[in-house]
């Protein structure tokens, strides 16, 4: 049994997503920040740095967004979401820790450090249209982030085209619209 822990566009949308494109039965828990329930003795019992996303497998909690995907990609390699060969899947490894590591914080370090990151950003995604050429998990870390990234900044609209058009690829998709509609209609509680 899979249960979800997240918070309506928090980074724990990549693994909402996730969970949507490899169809598996998963229960949803959504958390209010407002209300602190991020904060709740029950809830830092399975994550004690009280952030989401958490997955719970058969009861155990599973944190970070980049090792869940992992995850979940390994666990139902029937929805194609990594790569089969080693190499591969450690370019998908990669592009996950440079979103954790880099892409993640950039937003909070100011408009001039985050507009610079993205630009490297924007540079490695020259190419394919794909993180990796086909669509894997790397593509919805890096979607979840950049969604993030142009509705609270707003980038000039033609600062980042390879972004933007990744951007606009993965909303075509159904499982990227059914989790945003879905959180949606829950409320997002994010800050500026």
């Amino acid at each position: 049994m899979l249960t979800l822990f997240f918070a309506p566009g928090a980074s724990s949308m990549a693994v909402h997503i996730a969970l949507h494109e490899i169809g598996a039965a998963f229960e949803a828990r959504p958390l209010s920040f407002r209300r602190r329930e991020n904060r709740s003795p029950a809830y830092l019992a399975l994550n004690p740095a009280g952030q989401v996303p958490t997955l719970l497998i058969d009861g155990r909690p599973l944190t970070e967004v980049a090792a869940i995907l992992f995850y979940l990609a390994r666990r139902f390699p029937e929805a194609g979401l990594l790569p089969e060969d080693a190499e591969a899947e450690a370019q998908a490894l990669s592009w996950m820790s440079f979103a954790a590591s880099t892409l993640h914080p950039a937003r909070r370090q100011g408009i001039g450090h985050a507009v610079a990151v993205w630009k490297a950003a924007e540079t490695r995604m020259a190419g394919p249209g794909w993180v990796l050429g086909r669509y894997c998990v790397a593509d919805i870390h890096l979607f979840r982030l950049f969604w993030r990234f142009n509705a609270s900044l707003r980038p000039e609209p033609d600062a980042f085209p390879n972004l933007a058009a990744h951007h606009d690829r993965m909303l075509a998709r159904p499982a990227v619209r059914r989790t945003i509609e879905t959180e949606a209609a829950i409320g997002y509680e994010l800050p500026a």
